[in-house]
């Protein structure tokens, strides 16, 4: 059977790995990306690059969104030439960005109206998983639209999980990276209160990576401290931009999330230092900084 017609809006850090996937297990793909030189060297691969979201959508049976934030959700999905107006009734849309729970429920509802449905698929990985296929899938929606959706995503991730309902997906998204956000944080903390009493950074970061402390997230921050290498995987400000969407969603659930506010004024700080497009591991630096 042939392959689904896939669009992808947005070849940034995860969806230029996205694109060499759905290239590599030859699906037919079009390419948007707001910076269109971005997108070229995908055209030497067989990728169509177009100068809009709703052309690309209007030549797919699939949509795939990787951008930023809810902003810019909404320009590539609703503004000019945006791809839902480009979609044809039975097209499914999967906005694999990390948005507000509000924001992905206002475009299922549109999705919808145009006959379409949507299937919010944040996903949890960085770059280097995006680029190898091993990402995973944490996904909102209909079973169906899952089914039609899921050749594209298996080429994408090692895992797809469904969690019901539009929003769910973006709802255990925002609960993961707020999570990681704080782990980061509290290595900064930790790191700054090392060097402060005196004690030997190196056996005092091996105590914590190699101990309770010492999750994945935890383990790869220290090391890439360790070795000034702040190249980004996941931007410092997407970091802090997730921090902020959690904030926000427990609040309108009548919720305080102390810590992340915490870290969230940890991560703040670094973006006012200047690193906000470095890698976030980048916060324990900021940190001991001050």
């Amino acid at each position: 059977m042939s392959k689904p017609r896939v669009a992808l809006m947005g070849v940034g850090l995860m969806g230029a790995g996205m694109a060499g996937r759905l290239l590599s297990a030859n699906f037919p793909l079009t390419i948007y990306n707001r910076n269109r030189e971005k997108a070229a060297p995908f055209a030497r691969d067989g990728a169509v690059v177009v100068s809009s979201p709703g052309a690309a959508a209007s030549q797919a049976e699939i949509v795939i969104s990787m951008v930023a934030d809810d902003l810019a959700s909404r320009d590539v999905w609703l503004g000019e030439n945006g791809a839902l107006e480009g979609a044809s009734s039975g097209t499914v849309l999967v906005e694999c960005s990390t948005l507000t729970v509000g924001w992905v429920k206002e475009l299922a509802a549109a999705a919808t109206r145009r006959g379409c449905e949507l299937l919010d698929a944040p996903v949890t990985g960085t770059k280097p998983h995006a680029a190898a296929g091993e990402l995973v899938f944490l996904v909102g929606g209909s079973a169906s639209a899952l089914d039609a959706a899921r050749p594209a995503l298996a080429a994408l991730g090692q895992e797809i999980i469904h969690l019901g309902a539009n929003g769910n997906g973006a709802l255990m998204k925002l609960i993961n990276n707020f999570m990681c956000g704080v782990q980061a944080a509290s290595l900064a903390e930790a790191a700054c209160l090392i060097d402060a009493g005196g004690l030997d950074r190196a056996k005092a970061l091996a105590i914590l990576t190699n101990g309770a402390p010492g999750s994945g997230l935890v383990k790869t921050a220290a090391a890439r401290a360790a070795a000034h290498d702040f190249t980004p995987n996941f931007n410092l400000r997407l970091m802090a931009k997730d921090l902020g969407y959690a904030v926000e969603e427990a609040a309108q659930r009548g919720l305080a999330l102390q810590t992340a506010v915490s870290a969230l004024a940890v991560f703040k700080q670094a973006m006012a230092d200047g690193l906000g497009n470095e890698d976030f591991s980048a916060v324990v630096q900021s940190f001991q900084q001050r």
